[in-house]
């Protein structure tokens, strides 16, 4: 079981770096996805089942999705400011 332990923390180290070092935003997202999940199961081997539930939930679900609209609606006012505008017709 100690060995399980130390290759969740290894992950979790593994994903923060990767959050840090990622260029594209939508991939950061989604590894902090996954150390979040990461997160609620080291939770879990604490023996911390309420904790592990509000990561799981907070951290995966509501902050997650908040962040994908976010990303969503930059993305699409960049879009906004790129297109050409129309000329107006003679």
């Amino acid at each position: 079981m100690q060995i399980f332990e130390f290759i969740a923390l290894g992950l979790l180290i593994v994903c923060a770096v990767a959050v840090c070092l990622s260029k594209n935003l939508l991939v950061s997202l989604i590894i902090y996805m996954s150390y979040s999940m990461i997160m609620s199961v080291v939770w879990i081997l604490l023996r911390s089942p309420d904790l592990a539930l509000t990561e799981a939930a907070v951290g995966t679900g509501i902050t997650s999705i908040l962040l994908f609209v976010t990303l969503r609606r930059v993305d699409a006012m960049k879009d906004r400011e790129h297109t050409p505008k129309k000329s107006r017709g003679k």
